[in-house]
């Protein structure tokens, strides 16, 4: 079992940096792919946060573990292993560290999650932070998370086993939440509850239900499940670029 400073070493090798021109320190966003690893639509949405002025990580948990495509695709996209309340080691690591990167400012920090990605953040604000092995940890309590401002969480995963689905949040975390109205992996009922568990947290939850399916941010998908539409994802970046300077 990792600590805090484990993890953290060995999530900072691949991770992947962007800083906007001119001298810092910047507000982060920290960007935690779905379990396909990190897309195309990633580097725009990272690319559009830069722009905005904001300094955009990518932390990448499954290249960190050796873990190639095909393996993530067949053993985390099916859930049998790096559950979400285990990957939000990476989440509780990240957002403690990213302080200690160059021309970062600690105090301004947005977790931004797709699918898994979103579900690793979701459980982590389930866990109390207390004793050894929350999220695999063995110190959470050395956790700082004082820095988050928000959450941006595309479609996330509310489904079982995700904590979020049926744990109250331990601590209030604003986000905007997309919800896709043709998500094939999650009924509108089950955001709404695992949504309810972070307003009863006093989070501030913004919604914005879009008719699409899951994944719609990501060209080149075309099964009727998972299909790309460019104008819900030209929207959903104006979106993202005006949750971060909301926050900056």
């Amino acid at each position: 079992m990792d600590t805090l400073a484990e993890r953290w070493a060995r999530l900072k090798p691949s991770l992947v940096i962007r800083r906007p021109d001119g001298p810092g320190p910047f507000p982060v966003v920290l960007i935690f792919p779905g379990c396909g690893g990190v897309r195309e639509h990633l580097h725009r949405y990272a690319e559009a946060a830069v722009e905005a002025g904001w300094m955009a990580v990518t932390v990448e948990s499954f290249i960190a573990r050796g873990w190639s495509d095909a393996f993530v695709r067949t053993f985390v996209c099916t859930g049998l292993l790096l559950r979400g309340g285990t990957r939000a080691g990476d989440v509780m690591a990240a957002t403690t560290f990213a302080g200690t990167l160059p021309d970062a400012d600690p105090t301004r920090v947005v977790l931004a999650g797709w699918s898994h990605g979103a579900w690793a953040i979701m459980d982590l604000m389930t866990e109390k932070l207390e004793r050894r092995g929350e999220a695999m940890i063995a110190d959470p309590q050395h956790a700082d998370l004082s820095g988050v401002v928000g959450a941006f969480l595309p479609y996330p995963y509310v489904a079982l086993p995700a904590r979020s689905r049926f744990m109250r949040w331990r601590r209030a975390l604003d986000a905007l939440v997309i919800i896709p109205t043709r998500d094939h992996l999650a009924k509108r009922a089950d955001y709404e509850k695992a949504l309810d568990h972070a307003r009863a947290a006093g989070s501030d939850i913004e919604e914005w239900v879009v008719d699409a399916t899951h994944a719609f941010d990501e060209p080149g998908l075309t099964h009727p499940k998972i299909r790309h539409d460019p104008e819900a994802t030209k929207e959903a970046i104006r979106r993202f670029v005006g949750f971060l300077k909301a926050r900056a």
